[in-house]
């Protein structure tokens, strides 16, 4: 019998698949979640991994120290975060179900958020609308972690000429997939659109949001070693501004 803290199996390794079909949670821990493990390491208040699958940040966080708020749609990712954290850790760590852009929290809940590969999963008016809700849920001087797939992800890259053309056109989400199901093998579960996104789009929108944006960039896929091109992932730190 499967034990309650037990992954679901995966073909492709440093992967794992979510139990709602959604795409797969990442093993390692890149830059922009490490940053945010740092920040939130020193910071007197809760933090938000929104997203957080089976809480591979969260956990990290609440070993450096933090208190953690782990919000994921899939109730069933929870329990395998709680079940995964150390007992010793728990009394710091609260979970959310919730999904974007709909679930919301008070004003000025946490001192940091990271929204890791979510913001691809929404429209771009959902975007917007969830990027001006984490705005209002940081404190002053809180930052926003962002991670989101890019239109050079190898599965799709067919896409990048089009996506190209159309950033060059000024359209605003140039990296829209409609029908993202011509991308996923026979019977394989995922989402019906993908809004893949780049760092100047997710600098624009932070920007928008009332964010100062620290930094944005590309980096690469770390599974891929040597194959990765470097532009697989986009990322943005953000802050809001000190009262």
């Amino acid at each position: 019998m499967t034990s309650p803290t037990s992954l679901p199996a995966t073909n492709m390794p440093g992967a794992i698949p979510t139990m709602n079909g959604t795409g797969f949670m990442l093993e390692a821990l890149d830059e922009y979640a490490r940053d945010f493990i740092r920040f939130s390491a020193g910071a007197s208040g809760e933090v938000l991994d929104i997203g957080c699958a089976y809480g591979v940040a969260t956990i990290a966080a609440l070993e450096a120290g933090a208190r953690v708020c782990a919000c994921d749609m899939e109730p069933k990712h929870l329990e395998l975060v709680r079940d995964r954290t150390p007992p010793a850790l728990r009394e710091r760590l609260r979970t959310v179900p919730g999904t974007l852009p709909d679930v919301q929290f008070p004003p000025l809940s946490f001192d940091a958020i990271l929204a890791s590969r979510v913001l691809h999963f929404l429209e771009g008016i959902d975007v917007a609308r969830t990027l001006a809700s984490m705005h209002a849920w940081l404190r002053p001087g809180g930052q926003l972690y962002v991670v989101a797939d890019t239109p050079y992800m190898p599965q799709w890259s067919a896409i990048v000429p089009n996506y190209e053309a159309a950033k060059a056109r000024g359209e605003p989400w140039p990296g829209y997939i409609a029908d993202f199901g011509q991308f996923m093998s026979a019977g394989a579960r995922g989402p019906a659109f993908l809004n893949t996104l780049d760092p100047d789009l997710l600098a624009r929108e932070c920007r928008a949001a009332g964010f100062e944006v620290v930094r944005a960039g590309y980096f690469g896929l770390h599974r891929l070693g040597d194959a990765s091109n470097g532009r697989e992932h986009a990322g943005c730190v953000a802050r809001k501004a000190a009262a």
